[in-house]
């Protein structure tokens, strides 16, 4: 599927692998939308990338979700590309006292967030003559890092739903599509695991933006670049032992202090 004259709405697109997609795609000549809870960014973003279009919007919210809906089908009757990217990661020790809800923030933007957006979305899709929904998990999917415990387990999760809804979408004109990203040097990869990272390098946001433009292109269903091939074999044939490579890369103090 050539990615070039699509319609494509990016959500989570103000920073990070969500902002490289957007000036990659608008490079090779898309018309590119992009969502975030946060007008500042968006203002921000629209600076930055020429010819960019910025909607407010908050994939938890489903309210929120709908009048996005509405409005894309009106100004974007075209929008042939959903990139489910919206996302957050964070550094949660369970020995610690949660208020439930907190707890499972991340389910909501990161498993919810996807679903909504799918379903809602898919009325319009299903219009184009060849659609797409790109859903962002991570390499974490397959080997989870217990310093994002929530995140590791949301991502696994909308691994499995991206599988069923592929295969429930078979025959029709949109086509599903998973990337996992390994760590990315994004403020995401650095923001609450500085001292978890502070000897590991992330893959640069502008190549794994390429690698998965290309995997898209070449017709793959589910895009690993880097580490996160490397998690997916490893989830098959030696699950225990890199598991606790990463209980190992998590532990930022001595065990049983």
């Amino acid at each position: 599927m050539k990615m070039t004259g699509r319609t494509v709405l990016i959500t989570g697109g103000t920073s990070g692998i969500g902002l490289e997609l957007a000036k990659q795609l608008i490079a090779r000549g898309n018309t590119v939308v992009v969502t975030g809870r946060h007008p500042d960014r968006l203002q921000a973003a629209v600076r930055s990338v020429p010819g960019l279009h910025a909607l407010a919007s908050d994939v938890s919210d489903p309210a929120s979700i709908e009048s996005l809906y509405e409005t894309v089908s009106g100004r974007f009757p075209s929008l042939d590309t959903l990139v489910n990217n919206a996302g957050a990661m964070r550094n949660i020790k369970l020995n610690q006292s949660w208020r439930l809800n907190d707890l499972t923030a991340e389910i909501d933007g990161n498993l919810k967030g996807p679903m909504w957006m799918a379903q809602t979305f898919l009325p319009l899709l299903r219009r184009q003559t060849r659609a797409l929904i790109v859903n962002v998990s991570s390499g974490l999917a397959f080997i989870p890092f217990p310093a994002a415990p929530v995140y590791s387990a949301s991502k696994a999760a909308l691994h499995a739903y991206t599988q069923c809804l592929r295969a429930q979408l078979e025959g029709t004109s949109v086509s599903i599509v998973e990337l996992a990203p390994p760590g990315t040097e994004t403020p995401l990869f650095r923001r609450e695991f500085a001292e978890e990272m502070k000897s590991e390098k992330g893959m640069d946001v502008d190549v794994l933006v390429k690698r998965a433009i290309a995997g898209i292109e070449a017709g793959k269903l589910e895009i690993r670049p880097g580490v996160s091939n490397l998690l997916k074999i490893a989830s098959r044939v030696a699950p225990h032992f890199m598991f606790r490579q990463m209980v190992k890369l998590g532990r930022t103090e001595p065990s049983g202090s």
